[in-house]
């Protein structure tokens, strides 16, 4: 780690910037270094990955106050007890920090066993559900892709099978409840006797007991496990939205079915694009000459270059639409369109024979300095046409 640069260096902001400060920088950064950009460069390709790493923990409130406090090892996976880390996993609560996740995943936390007693504690249930994150490029949250993900989970343990008895023996019904869970007891008091119900004390609500507890779970027919999963991120998906991956998370208990993993998906701003719904907006800079003329120009697309007609006498701020070439809609069909949004550029220090040229276009045009162009009248553009 110690040959790791600032992330706050890499991205040129201090520590006091904002969110949508530290955006714009990474923007910047990723539009300077993109490999599209800038093909076989690799000193190009690794400040990309450089920036994509920074924005990565900055733009994560959570990630930057450890950063803040840790530097590097406040983010690094390896460190940390246990193992787990700054991404360290866990279940039922513990080792993984969602943080300010809870907006995302909102009622998906808590699962488990219910809050009350169960009618029979020897019924099959359900595995608690499990959460991660992962982080994915802005191409790769259009077109979905695939990633493994490291999550600890509790697993069926493999000496037992779940039973959570050694081998040669098996769990058998407690003799105080009759696997019930609770026993019955009976309390005089000054109003007569008053009979309610507790959890059974001998199986600790169970409802069974085990006289020879399996060595590896210790008689929980379960074990935690740091597991690789494989999962597919669907074509679409947006910056914050969760998915579920059934049958990935906690084991179940007395054959219960496994339970789900739930993992919620960060996309990384993109130099260029930026999305609106399915939409995909682009800011396309084009010379004066090719506005007034006309050009047939390259545009970026998420599915590579495509070649364009840029209409003579275009104006600065036009919108154009290139159909069918935005967003994968989510788990449906067909695709947003790319909204490309024409910015002129003015051009600057000119020579004399250039300002020469330009006067004497201005004058054929019949444009008179200190009059204003437009207020719903015929701009510089349209007189050009009208002159074709």
């Amino acid at each position: 780690m110690a040959d790791k640069r600032d992330y706050y260096e890499v991205l040129g902001v201090s520590k006091s910037a904002s969110d949508d400060e530290i955006k714009k920088a990474y923007r910047k950064k990723a539009k300077q270094y993109h490999p599209d950009l800038n093909p076989g460069d690799a000193e190009a390709e690794a400040k990309f990955k450089e920036a994509n790493e920074a924005y990565e923990v900055l733009s994560d409130s959570q990630k930057k106050a450890r950063y803040d406090q840790f530097g590097h090892a406040g983010v690094d996976p390896n460190y940390g007890a246990g193992g787990g880390g700054a991404y360290g996993g866990g279940f039922g609560g513990g080792g993984f920090d969602f943080g300010d996740l809870g907006d995302i995943f909102g009622s998906f936390f808590g699962g488990g066993f219910g809050g009350g007693r169960q009618a029979n504690p020897n019924a099959p249930q359900k595995g608690e559900t499990v959460q991660t994150r992962v982080t994915i490029s802005f191409e790769e949250a259009a077109k979905g892709c695939k990633r493994t993900v490291d999550i600890n989970r509790v697993d069926s343990c493999p000496d037992c099978h779940g039973t959570g008895a050694s081998a040669g023996s098996a769990p058998k019904t407690c003799p105080d409840c009759q696997g019930r869970g609770y026993v019955n007891v009976q309390q005089r008091t000054p109003f007569g006797v008053i009979s309610s119900q507790k959890s059974c004390p001998k199986c600790q609500g169970k409802g069974k007991v085990i006289d020879n507890p399996c060595s590896k779970c210790r008689g929980n027919g379960r074990v935690n496990k740091k597991v690789s999963v494989d999962v597919n991120i669907p074509a679409g998906i947006d910056d914050r939205q969760v998915f579920v991956v059934s049958g990935a998370g906690n084991a179940g208990v007395n054959g219960g079915p496994q339970g789900d993993l739930k993992v919620a998906v960060f996309v990384r701003p993109h130099a260029y694009f930026e999305r609106d719904g399915y939409n995909v907006w682009l800011e396309q800079h084009v010379s004066f000459t090719q506005a007034a003329l006309g050009d047939s120009i390259r545009i970026p697309t998420l599915d590579g270059d495509v070649k364009f007609d840029l209409p003579a006498g275009t104006q600065s701020e036009a919108v154009f639409s290139l159909k069918g070439k935005g967003i994968q809609i989510l788990n449906g069909r067909g695709r947003g369109d790319q909204l490309v949004r024409v910015v002129v550029d003015t051009p600057k220090n000119l020579t004399q024979r250039q300002r020469d040229l330009l006067a004497e276009l201005e004058k054929e045009l019949g444009v008179k300095r200190g009059s204003p162009i437009g207020n719903g009248k015929e701009g510089f553009f349209d007189k050009f046409k009208s002159k074709k």
